[in-house]
């Protein structure tokens, strides 16, 4: 693992418990509905075999298992899946969560129906290489779902995060890092998502 991935892995495992405590809140209050009906909506069938990438303190699996699928959730932060972890009980819900890195899934080719990502994309090193193994693992007639801002241009500040500078300052080291924030979003994405089909 290189230095950028362990200074992500470190920034997400830091921020875990907040997160976790920051996603219960969203799953105990409107954000739930607004997000199982848009899944609803999106996804009539039922009973899916679907990969949560990047599940973070396990919002998606809460959400897509009360709706009858099979979720699959993957984090690089080991700390982030013990929120998720909590997360799934206190709905009486369950996922199959491991810890793995989005560039390297350890899953055989056409695995999955659905693959699914909040809040991910903008913190990868290598934005081209993840999408590419996210599509290797979908079915043949699979969707993508990735739920992602354009956050590459902006500077973080303790007042939007209410976190600790030092957390901040953190953020934005790494974000300006990475090569997805210098990218035009969502266009880039849609751009070389229909390159490679």
């Amino acid at each position: 693992m290189n230095e950028l991935n362990r200074r992500i892995e470190k920034y997400w495992d830091d921020r875990s418990e907040s997160l976790g405590q920051i996603r219960s809140r969203e799953l105990h209050g409107k954000n739930f509905s607004a997000w199982e009906k848009l899944f609803s909506e999106l996804i009539p069938e039922k009973d899916l075999l679907i990969l949560d990438i990047g599940t973070g303190a396990g919002f998606f699996p809460v959400i897509l298992s009360t709706l009858g699928h099979r979720v699959v959730g993957i984090d690089m932060s080991s700390q982030m899946l013990i929120e998720a972890e909590k997360n799934l009980a206190s709905f009486r819900c369950r996922a199959e969560l491991q810890q793995m890195n989005a560039h390297h899934l350890s899953f055989p080719d056409q695995s999955f129906d659905l693959v699914v990502s909040r809040n991910l994309t903008w913190t990868l090193p290598d934005v081209p290489e993840a999408y590419r193994e996210w599509k290797r693992v979908l079915k043949i007639g699979g969707r993508l779902m990735n739920f992602d801002s354009n956050y590459g241009n902006l500077k973080f500040s303790t007042e939007d995060q209410k976190i600790a500078k030092s957390t901040v300052d953190e953020c934005n080291s790494i974000k300006d890092e990475l090569e997805i924030s210098s990218r035009i979003r969502p266009d880039w994405d849609s751009k070389f998502l229909s390159e490679i089909g």
